[in-house]
């Protein structure tokens, strides 16, 4: 089902020093960036690879207000990794074949993500703690 990692979301304050840090230290390149309002956060996307299905990056996101998801994990849990994302060919059927093995969905439907991507999120007390992410990369 998984074809990849697609990407590790990483929360931060500030999405600039976390850029300058994360392009100089392992000379990884910006390739998107967003203003996601529906999500409530700022994004670049770093690739690290290109593989089959899609590539492979790190999401740094930065919060739009204080009271957003990615503002109270900050405000909890401090920076860092946010979600892990697994690249899959079709999220509606990853969504159903993981959500009929008893695994609540956080999103009904797919919906609009990075890049042009389709999304949707598992609850994470129902996968070891980890807010986990399904990713159909857009159509080259």
């Amino acid at each position: 089902m998984f074809m990849r990692i697609d990407h590790i979301g990483i929360a931060c304050h500030d999405l600039e020093e976390q850029i300058a840090l994360f392009s100089g230290l392992f000379e990884l390149e910006v390739v998107a960036r967003e203003v996601n309002e529906e999500q409530g956060v700022k994004e670049a996307m770093l690739r690290i690879a290109d593989a089959d299905g899609g590539g492979s990056y790190i999401q740094l996101l930065e919060p739009l207000s204080p009271d957003s998801p990615v503002g109270k994990f900050l405000a909890k849990r401090g920076e860092g990794v946010h979600h892990v994302a697994f690249g899959v060919p079709d999220v509606s059927e990853a969504m159903s074949k993981i959500g009929g093995k008893g695994v609540r969905l956080l999103d009904e439907s797919p919906r609009h993500g990075s890049m042009g991507s389709q999304i949707a999120f598992l609850h994470p007390k129902d996968v070891g703690g980890m807010l986990t992410e399904l990713v159909q990369a857009a159509k080259s």
